[in-house]
């Protein structure tokens, strides 16, 4: 028996070879029709032998390309046409509708177009060659439906032998959008000094090579942005790169010529080498061997480095002619979005002398993807290129499209639309003029991709944060979501949970209900019912940059002045006496000094009372020395009491009464919090959701996740979306509808 049927399929499929795909599977089961893209997906229609249809469709799942993915499908009848041909047809124009079709994000280089630059021919050492199975996407993208009239690559005309490549659906270059080559595409300039080298791409590549062999500093244009590199190895170098970027010990990631030089200087288990060598080629955290031979001042006084692999044609290039990894850090300036066009390269980093560019335009900017890997599970602690636009499909639809903006550190935006929470790639801190036009400018794109407009808008409580601020601008329906809670609902939404569990929300410091900074709560359900005794921020924003005035609030909450003064410990004598006098008067009289009960201000504590660390540069680093300072071995932790949920752990009373080695007081700290968590998840008795930055340590999170399975406690932590701040548009969106759709 004849039957046609039409199916709209949802899901990436566009620019990822889904029609062609489409094609073959159609011609290999005797069909006729058509395929299209769409606004919401791919439509297409087939006609044929009904077991053929049945065996098409099983087959849509089966044998899908290595990049699509299909979240719907809908299908019906309609009456045959009597057609001869199955055909690829032009996009639908229609937008009397909706869009809902989701764009892929930027795919690193497949090995079948790394093996064309290497053959003689069109593509040969050719910077951007790309196919329907690795390119960029999101990147180049204005709008959808994802034709080249839609993206950057429309200035670009396609020679005759690229536009048969284009137009054949059996070619693996068939409408891979980006296609160009050697003869038709974007062109490579290497300006050295406000001059552009007139040499061919070969040599570019060569001199870009000797440039960072001899210690120069050169950007260098990525998919997203502007990378600024240099040689990973030389000391100096990097030295003079921490002085320009201001950035004194913050760590800087790598780039590695292939994944056997990133094993010769880092541990690399089989989760990690998965990541490095995915699709997404994100950086990963990994453990430095102590014999590593790199520069000293890449990651200071930690015992980790993030690396990444050559993820495009014009990476692998530049390495065919460098032995050594390279510094490949964001171009920009702190707190700024990474920088894609040359004359903001020369106008805001005027240090650097030389620049590789190319004049295939960003339109997106995006930075690159941060993971690391905890009890064989990906933990994202950097959203960004590989992995967004990322989209979490919802088991209902919603009636409204609702837009939430997330936090002021390290910001990220969610979009619902029906059945789809599409999260934005990272936008940053939004501590700058230039990274909130960014913020803003992320909103715009998306609302271009999909005619999005907001009918509600999902905020944080925190009435000074830029993205509240912004909100409270706008003539829409607004719902403001507790910053914490953010975090729990942020790991409900990954793993679309609904009931109430137990979850612990441990992070820096963020606005409490109680109009005081919180950062250590531990939720039944929506309600706080354990938190952290609350520390007094002597200086207020001042002790989130100087753990001393954490450790100082700590001693004078158990110490009179004079007791504190005489104490041996680096946190008292990095103060002057007084300064010691000024900061008690703040303490016993509430001056400048506000209640937070965060757990990284409890670390910022430990840090600096067992010696490590007095002041920071970054945030972050008091947790990320207390880890290095962990000893397995040390298995004591400090006493702690829970009065009307209240959690106070005995730090001060333990030092007053023991010789203090600073291996043991880091050790005892995590292996307390562990304790807590422990003790408090038997207590109660419910699944466990862990969120916030705080559980970016992985010491701690490999430690309780461990403990908790051996009692069998069912837990839940973000793996495929940010467990930091990243991710709190996420929960504000899942949370707003957790209490109107559900």
């Amino acid at each position: 028996m004849l039957i046609r049927k039409v199916f709209l399929i949802q899901g990436i499929v566009q620019g990822v070879g889904f029609r062609p795909f489409i094609y073959r599977l159609s011609l290999e089961n005797s069909l006729v029709g058509f395929v299209k893209n769409g606004i919401n997906g791919v439509e297409l229609e087939v006609e044929g032998r009904a077991e053929n249809i049945v065996l098409f469709e099983k087959q849509l799942h089966s044998k899908l390309p290595l990049l699509a993915r299909i979240d719907k499908i809908e299908s019906s009848y309609k009456e045959l046409l009597h057609g001869k041909t199955f055909e690829i047809v032009q996009s639908s124009d229609d937008f009397t509708h909706s869009k809902t079709a989701l764009i892929s994000p930027d795919i690193a280089t497949c090995d079948e177009c790394l093996e064309d630059i290497k053959k003689v021919g069109k593509y040969h050492n050719y910077f951007a060659t790309n196919c329907t199975n690795c390119g960029p996407r999101y990147s180049i993208i204005k709008t959808v439906p994802y034709d080249r009239k839609q993206t950057s690559m429309q200035k670009f005309v396609m020679c005759e032998s690229c536009e048969e490549e284009y137009t054949n659906p059996l070619n693996r270059r068939y409408h891979a959008q980006p296609i160009s080559c050697n003869n038709c595409g974007p062109s490579l300039r290497l300006i050295v000094k406000n001059e552009e080298l007139k040499v061919s791409d070969g040599e570019k590549f060569a001199k870009v090579a000797e440039l960072i062999k001899d210690g120069e500093i050169v950007a260098i244009k990525g998919v997203g942005g502007f990378h600024i590199v240099c040689d990973a190895t030389n000391d100096k170098v990097v030295s003079k790169l921490r002085t320009h970027k201001n950035r004194p010990t913050k760590p800087f990631a790598i780039m590695c010529k292939n994944l056997e030089q990133i094993k010769s200087f880092s541990h690399v288990d089989e989760k990690e080498e998965e990541l490095l060598i995915s699709k997404e080629a994100p950086i990963v955290v990994l453990k430095k061997n102590k014999d590593a031979k790199l520069s000293k001042l890449l990651a200071p006084n930690i015992d980790r480095i993030g690396c990444f692999l050559p993820y495009t044609s014009l990476h692998h290039l530049l390495f065919e002619h460098l032995q050594n990894p390279i510094v490949a850090t964001s171009a920009n300036l702190g707190n700024e979005p990474v920088i894609t066009k040359v004359e903001d390269i020369v106008k805001k980093l005027s240090f650097i002398d030389f620049v590789l560019d190319f004049d295939r335009n960003i339109i997106n900017g995006v930075d690159d993807s941060l993971v690391q890997v905890v009890n064989g599970k990906t933990q994202v602690l950097r959203l960004a290129r590989g992995y967004a636009p990322k989209v979490i499909k919802l088991p209902f639809k919603s009636d409204k499209k609702i837009l939430a903006v997330g936090a002021n550190a390290k910001n990220s935006l969610a979009f619902v639309i029906e059945d789809s929470i599409i999260l934005s790639p990272h936008v940053g801190d939004l501590d700058s003029l230039e990274a909130f036009e960014f913020f803003e400018q992320t909103i715009e794109s998306f609302k271009s991709f999909y005619d999005f407009e907001p009918e509600v808008i999902v905020h944080d409580k925190h009435p000074s944060y830029m993205t509240t601020q912004w909100a409270k601008k706008q003539t829409k329906e607004l719902i403001a979501v507790g910053h914490h809670l953010a975090h729990i609902y942020a790991c409900k939404a990954e793993f679309g949970l609904t009931n109430d569990y137990l979850g612990f929300s441990f992070d820096g410091t963020g606005y409490g209900e109680d109009k005081t900074l919180w950062g250590g709560e531990v939720f039944v359900g929506d309600k706080r019912k354990y938190h952290f005794k609350p520390i007094k921020l002597l200086g207020a924003d001042k002790a989130i940059k100087e753990p001393r005035r954490v450790g100082l609030s700590m001693l004078f909450d158990a110490l009179s002045l004079e007791e504190v003064q005489e104490l041996d410990l680096e946190t008292v004598k990095s103060f002057s006496h007084v300064e010691l006098k000024i900061l008690h008067q703040s303490h016993t009289k509430n001056l400048n000094a506000p209640l937070s009960s965060s757990v990284g201000r409890l670390f910022d504590g430990i840090a600096s009372l067992s010696g490590i660390v007095q002041k920071i540069s970054y945030e972050g680093e008091s947790g990320l020395l207390c880890e290095s300072y962990y000893d397995e071995k040390i298995k004591k932790t400090f006493d702690y009491t829970i009065i009307e949920g209240i959690i106070d752990i005995k730090i001060v009373d333990y030092m007053l009464k023991n010789q203090n080695d600073t291996k043991e007081l880091n050790s005892m700290f995590i292996n307390t919090l562990v304790k807590i968590i422990l003790d408090i998840s038997k207590l109660e008795e419910m699944e466990v959701i862990f969120s916030g930055g705080v559980f970016q340590n992985k010491t701690l999170l490999a430690l309780v996740s461990k403990k908790l399975e051996s009692e069998n406690i069912k837990y839940y932590h973000q793996q495929q979306t940010a467990i930091n701040d990243g991710g709190i548009a996420l929960g504000q969106a899942f949370y707003y509808l957790n209490k109107t759709v559900l």
